[in-house]
């Protein structure tokens, strides 16, 4: 899946892959290999997310032991039924390591409904109490949920966060805009019914946007349908350059700015 890198025919640039979920490969040997590619294509940084306790373990594990990997810690909204005091106190201790630099993926999720929604919106209070607690950002995941996620940012105060894996419209990239938060595109941009997506990217500014994978899922075209990885979030890059008729150092100098002044990354 390694895009078509050859010296002298790619600019050089430096991405961030602010979404990827490294802790589902098999081993440190293969997050070496998807590490070394990612490079290759000019991805300097990435943050890999957890999803639950294990991951969050995990993810802080890639973190520490490989350069540029950075950690979100956090419960998706599929687990929110499996959290309990002591999970809070874990994340909290992990959230301490200087390698952490958000709270996620946390959020809600109607659409499969894993979780009571009850239960998804107390744990999702929760877990931006903490990270509000510990001064770091939140990874907001949103699907079919957009009226109580923005209430319950708003009801607990959270000043910081980005949407990741955008799938609203423009008139809710609005609302996320108005709250001072972040939106992340992800490879849907890049697939041929778009539309709504396309015109999220072209109505938000680049000081506004940060760009993702979410890998190993969400693959851009031409690899669609196929397992994703940060070196793809180029692909993410290329496209919105292409939508908002600027060159992709355009889209690098801002998305890396912006992954600074969120995730306090340099």
């Amino acid at each position: 899946m390694l895009l078509n890198v050859r010296r002298g025919m790619v600019k050089e640039i430096s991405l961030t892959d602010t979404h990827a979920h490294l802790d589902l490969l098999a081993d440190d040997r293969a997050v070496e290999t998807v590490l070394s590619r990612a490079r290759k294509n000019g991805v300097t940084k990435i943050i890999t997310v957890a999803d639950k306790l294990e991951s969050s373990y995990r993810a802080v594990d890639i973190a520490q032991k490989f350069e540029g990997a950075y950690a979100a810690v956090g419960v998706h909204p599929h687990d929110a039924k499996t959290v309990n005091p002591n999970t809070i106190k874990e994340l909290k201790n992990l959230a301490k390591n200087p390698k952490v630099v958000a709270i996620g993926e946390i959020g809600l999720d109607y659409y499969r409904n894993h979780s009571p929604r009850a239960v998804q919106q107390k744990v999702f209070a929760q877990l931006l109490d903490l990270a509000n607690e510990l001064g770091l950002p939140a990874i907001i995941h949103n699907r079919d949920a957009n009226d109580d996620v923005i209430k319950i940012i708003a009801e607990q105060g959270l000043g910081k966060g980005v949407f990741h894996c955008f799938s609203g419209d423009v008139a809710f990239a609005q609302t996320v805009l108005a709250m001072n938060f972040y939106i992340s595109i992800a490879g849907p941009v890049t697939f041929k019914n778009a539309g709504k997506l396309i015109n999220v990217a072209k109505f938000v500014p680049l000081t506004k946007l940060l760009i993702e994978t979410d890998s190993p899922y969400l693959a851009p075209v031409p690899y669609r349908g196929q397992e994703n990885e940060p070196a793809n979030v180029r692909l993410v890059a290329e496209k919105i350059a292409e939508i908002k008729g600027v060159d992709i150092s355009a889209v690098s100098a801002s998305t890396q700015e912006n992954v600074s002044l969120l995730f306090s990354i340099r």
